[in-house]
C-alpha cells in the first residue's frame, strides 16, 4: 500500500526499515506519549513489524511509514479499526525527533484521514490525545480535528494514570466541502 499527498509519501513498513524504526521510536517522547515499548530496540521493531503485519492481514490496522519520497522513514501513521463499528475508527500518528517541526505528523494525518473516508468508507475518525501533549493537540487541530465535548477516557498507559481527550475530524475546519 503506498498513499501520497500533502507532500508525504505514506508506505508499508519493510524488513529494512528495522533500524530507522528503532532511530524513530527509541525516544523519551515517544516513551512516553505512545503505548510502544521502551527501550525500542531492533528486536521491538522486528516484533512490531510482525504485529503490524498481522493486524494489517487481519484488516484491524493499516500502519505506514511516513516519507516525503517513499523513501527514509520520518514517522509513523496507523488507522486503528473498530471490530464492533466500521464507520468509527481512529489515528494515531509518531513522528521522530529529528523530523519534527516540519508538519508531517499533520500532513500523514490528512491523508491517512482521506483515504480512511474515501477508500475504507469510514464516516467518524478520532483520535485520542492526552491533554499535556500540547505537540500532539496542535497536529489535530492542522488536520483537521477539533476537540470534542466526550467526557475524558481514563486509562492507565506503562505504569501511569492518564486522560485521554477525544478529537474528531470536522472537515469544515479545514475548508473542505461536504463528502460527495
Amino acid at each position: 500500500m503506498r498513499l501520497s499527498g500533502h507532500g508525504v509519501v505514506l508506505r508499508e513498513w519493510e524488513e529494512g526499515d528495522l533500524a530507522a524504526m528503532v532511530g524513530l521510536f527509541d525516544d523519551p517522547d515517544v516513551a512516553y506519549w505512545t503505548p510502544l515499548v521502551s527501550p525500542f530496540d531492533l528486536e521491538a521493531a522486528r516484533v512490531y513489524l510482525k504485529r503490524a503485519q498481522e493486524r494489517r492481514a487481519a484488516g484491524k490496522r493499516v500502519q505506514l511509514a511516513v516519507t516525503v519520497d517513499g523513501g527514509e522513514p520520518m514517522g509513523e501513521v496507523l488507522l486503528m479499526l473498530s471490530e464492533l463499528n466500521l464507520d468509527v475508527a481512529e489515528i494515531g500518528y509518531a513522528v521522530g525527533a529529528a523530523y519534527r517541526g516540519r508538519g508531517l505528523a499533520a500532513r500523514a494525518v490528512r491523508v491517512m484521514t482521506g483515504f480512511a473516508r474515501d477508500t475504507v468508507g469510514v464516516s467518524r475518525l478520532l483520535l485520542e490525545i492526552e491533554a499535556e501533549n500540547a505537540a500532539s493537540a496542535g497536529v489535530a487541530r492542522a488536520a483537521g480535528y477539533r476537540l470534542t465535548e466526550a467526557p475524558p477516557i481514563p486509562a492507565e498507559e506503562k505504569g501511569r494514570r492518564i486522560s485521554l481527550q477525544t478529537w474528531e475530524y470536522d472537515q469544515a475546519s479545514i475548508g473542505v466541502g461536504p463528502r460527495g
